[in-house]
């Protein structure tokens, strides 16, 4: 754990000193964001640079190769989620910015970049011996095999929490700060089941393998603490698709690789209610031709109510601070 709060020092500072290079260069180039004409009440930031993601992606980089390590294999794959997520959403922040609108990437596009790395991932996953079809069940010792059923499992798991945490990225601080609780708390979930395997003489090669990934989840949550100090209420640059697609794709690749898959649910539930308020709204809408909230994903809906969006954004972050207490708690 102390080379992990080492990765998450060396990300903070060098992220604190990138990201107004970052604003800068992106204001120089023009790449503010357009604001979709319905969010009334976001008008005003309409020209706030955007593509912030970079910055975290840049800082997991940098922390990754400051703490490189024999047995890297799990933790290279996860890295690897990061960028391949962060490219394809800068992608589409690109063509948004380029072109003056806000609708960036057709959906077929990103869904078949999103479906590509995904299955990549998950083929990945079932061969390699250390995950294989394995699923842990939370608050248990125990594990289920879902042998070649793994594939399509981690391939559903990748789309669901990419677009859950894409759906949240809607108010300063919001996606960004669930995010950063998420990995805190997964990264004292990791280090007591690693303290529990070196008690069970588990292999010193999958012990270090794991190691490897607490110390790139220490790096990213430093890195994405120093961009939340930038995107913060009023926020001075947005992380974009840039970020939060490399945000759910990292989540996804580091909650299959330590076979953690079912804990997405429960400290991510605040991008669940996210996905599941759109899903409700659509399904809702198309049969009866209305509405079940003023506007989702279910911010905007706080929003539309009166609600200030830095008491929707705190909300959402101490909810998730307490299930993250609770799990670490149940876990013990």
């Amino acid at each position: 754990m102390t080379t992990a709060l080492f990765s998450f020092l060396i990300g903070f500072l060098f992220c604190v000193i990138i990201a107004p290079l970052i604003i800068k260069l992106i204001n120089k180039l023009k790449g503010g964001q357009p604001i979709l004409n319905y969010v009334e009440a976001h008008i005003n930031k309409s020209g706030t640079p955007t593509m912030g993601g970079l910055i975290f992606l840049l800082g997991g980089v940098v922390c990754f190769l400051c703490f490189l390590n024999a047995n890297m294999k799990l933790a290279t794959v996860c890295l690897a989620c990061l960028l391949g997520y962060g490219t394809l959403g800068f992608l589409d922040d690109f063509i948004k910015v380029k072109f003056k609108h806000n609708l960036g990437l057709k959906p077929y596009q990103k869904i078949i970049g999103q479906v590509g790395i995904a299955v990549l991932m998950s083929v990945f996953i079932y061969l390699n011996v250390f995950c294989g079809g394995n699923v842990l069940i939370p608050f248990t010792n125990y594990e289920l095999n879902f042998g070649v059923f793994i594939i399509p499992f981690v391939i559903f798991i990748f789309l669901a929490t990419t677009n859950a945490v894409n759906l949240t990225d809607g108010l300063d601080g919001l996606a960004g700060g669930v995010s950063f609780v998420f990995f805190v708390g997964f990264m004292v979930l990791l280090n007591n089941y690693i303290v529990s395997l070196e008690y069970a003489g588990e292999n010193p090669a999958y012990i270090l393998e794991l190691k490897n990934v607490l110390n790139l989840v220490g790096g990213v949550s430093g890195s994405l603490l120093a961009f939340l100090c930038f995107n913060s209420h009023p926020a001075k640059i947005f992380m974009g698709d840039t970020g939060s697609l490399a945000l759910g794709g990292f989540i996804a690749a580091v909650c299959s690789v330590t076979k953690f898959y079912l804990l997405i649910p429960i400290l991510g539930l605040m991008f669940v209610l996210s996905a599941v308020s759109v899903i409700l709204q659509v399904l809702y809408f198309k049969a009866t031709k209305k509405r079940i909230f003023l506007m989702a994903p279910l911010h905007h809906h706080f929003e539309k109510k009166g609600c200030y969006e830095t008491k929707i954004v705190a909300i959402y972050i101490i909810i998730t601070i307490v299930i993250c207490v609770g799990t670490i708690l149940l876990t013990m």
